[in-house]
């Protein structure tokens, strides 16, 4: 029985909840507003090295998600938000202490800290809000995480006022304050996050049915199972492959708009441009996904993701914001879409630790576009010798196209993939 029972009454409660808290998780896509300084004053100029905070934070993530999707499985879901509230906002105002001598400290408290804080809050509030609207998983995946994306659209002007606040060391002090918010934020929405009662369906629906576009069935695998079929392969493949060419656009937005010849502040309104698109891609292509099925439309957003992915150097000026969002509103789709699939193939009832299991695709993903779009950002790298001293003063961005020629190629291997891709079979799991 629910121990608030307005909520039982009510179940857009702890989807609003949910929605609260991933605003705060929405921070990991607003990297490139720090990567320039933080390259600069910590790593030396070093993007890379910058950009693998970024990459860990994702990397870590998934880690994250399937712990706290196992733990909310067994528990509730509540306990399991506390607790990666508690690293998330710990592991940011940790950040904060780090300096030139000690750069390895930004990756263990914003990276690997942080982001698996992060991780065992994300799988979680899919995972509970899935259950509470089993009649519109898609949509309402969509929902849950296209927050994440608003997230963005939130914190970049935040962020991008306290950097110019404090100063030299603005991103750090930053990242201090970010914690602390963080910290209040997620303990206190999840004081209104809970699982429905066990075989709740709502009023006047009678259950999943199966059809031929979204695959619903009645089976629950546990992850010992689909980890033996063949779609969790390809599926997990497929989303470490559609995700490249986002992420590595989300990392560097900002540093390619500069390189368009625009100022940084014009710049940042790539990063919540990306965010926004992000967003709204997520609710899209979520809705999208219930009415023409969740293959047919990852098959539109590979598509969408190949081509859009060989115009970054191509497109002049303030046409980057229209590419940004092509390739943000792309990305967003694929983090809608997936977690219904995961659901759709393997059953909602472990659908924390099965999508947690899933999300390592993305985490492989995350770290690998990030080091291929830093180690193309440095050959970009327009040097001069200023005062004696080697100093960064422009990008070369037809240099950085290999990365997203190798993100483009990405998506048309998962094109493929998905053309293989068939529902798992009934008979493989026994009913428990």
């Amino acid at each position: 029985m629910s121990e608030h029972p307005i909520i039982l009454r009510n179940r857009w409660i702890p989807v609003v909840a949910c929605v609260v808290i991933q605003f705060c998780l929405g921070t990991a896509y607003i990297w490139s507003v720090f990567q320039t300084g933080i390259a600069n004053k910590l790593f030396g100029g070093n993007n890379a090295a910058a950009a693998l905070t970024f990459s860990l934070l994702l990397g870590v993530l998934t880690f994250g998600s399937t712990i706290g999707g196992r733990m909310q499985d067994k528990t509730s879901p509540r306990p399991v938000i506390m607790i990666g509230g508690a690293m998330l906002g710990l592991g940011f105002i940790l950040a904060s202490f780090s300096t030139p001598a000690a750069p390895w400290l930004l990756w263990l408290t914003y990276g690997v800290l942080g982001g698996f804080g992060m991780g065992m809050i994300y799988s979680t509030l899919i995972a509970c809000c899935q259950k509470w609207f089993p009649d519109k998983r898609g949509l309402i995946t969509g929902i849950i995480v296209s927050a994440l994306g608003f997230g963005g659209v939130i914190f970049t002007p935040i962020a991008r006022a306290l950097i110019v606040r404090f100063g030299e060391r603005g991103e750090l002090q930053t990242f201090f304050w970010l914690g602390v918010i963080f910290l209040v934020v997620t303990i206190l929405g999840a004081l209104f996050v809970e699982n429905p009662p066990v075989g709740f369906k709502p009023e006047g629906w009678s259950g999943p049915v199966a059809n031929r576009r979204n695959m619903a069935h009645h089976q629950d695998f546990k992850p010992s199972q689909m980890v033996k079929t063949r779609q969790f392969y390809l599926v997990t493949l497929t989303l470490l492959l559609a995700c490249m060419s986002g992420l590595m656009m989300i990392g560097f937005a900002s540093p390619i708009a500069v390189a368009k010849g625009l100022t940084v502040e014009v710049a940042a309104v790539g990063v919540m441009i990306i965010a926004i698109f992000n967003s709204i891609g997520r609710v899209f292509w979520g809705y999208v996904s219930d009415k023409l099925g969740r293959k047919n439309t990852i098959l539109i957003l590979l598509g969408a993701t190949a081509v859009s992915s060989l115009f970054v150097s191509a497109v002049p000026g303030l046409m980057i914001f229209v590419l940004i969002g092509i390739m943000g509103f792309a990305y967003g789709g694929f983090l809608g879409v997936f977690p219904a699939l995961t659901a759709d193939f393997w059953g909602p009832r472990n659908m924390g630790v099965n999508y947690g299991i899933v999300l390592l695709g993305f985490g492989v993903g995350a770290i690998a576009s990030s080091y291929i779009a830093g180690y193309y950002r440095n050959l970009a790298n327009i040097v001069e010798v200023v005062d004696g001293v080697n100093k960064v003063v422009g990008t070369d961005l037809a240099k950085m196209q290999p990365a997203f020629i190798i993100a483009s190629a990405a998506a048309v291997l998962g094109i493929v993939f998905m053309f293989l891709l068939k529902p798992p079979a009934l008979q493989e799991v026994e009913e428990e």
